[in-house]
């Protein structure tokens, strides 16, 4: 199981990136599909998750809801995090997350920063 992280950089609060993971090594369209962060001194919290292929359902953490969409491209085994009006508060190590069954597996993650 591999999954690498891609996108994460330095923004202006107020701007956008594009989080994107790449899978490989298993079964993508039977996986859940999770994005987790974690910032200085915090512990890991869920960011967005979106259901295996066939089910549209999808979560959001409060505090992204309307500013942080989740998608998932099942041709490419790739799952995107596109996020909007970035604040402060979304500094973080960004980690990709697939759920298989009662396993479960991190990417690398990518560092996400949103300073002026």
């Amino acid at each position: 199981v591999h999954l690498v992280e891609t996108g994460g950089g330095l923004v202006q609060p107020g701007g956008s990136l594009r989080l994107s993971c790449a899978a490989s090594g298993f079964t993508f369209n039977n996986c859940i599909m999770r994005w987790y962060r974690q910032s200085p001194g915090k512990e890991r919290e869920l960011v967005a998750g979106i259901s295996s292929a066939g089910d549209s359902t999808v979560y959001y953490l409060d505090s992204v809801k309307g500013r942080f969409t989740i998608s998932r491209d099942n041709a490419k085994n790739t799952v995107n995090l596109q996020m909007n009006s970035l604040k402060p508060d979304d500094t973080a190590v960004y980690y990709c997350h697939a759920v298989m069954g009662r396993a479960g597996y991190w990417g690398q993650g990518t560092q996400v920063t949103v300073s002026s």
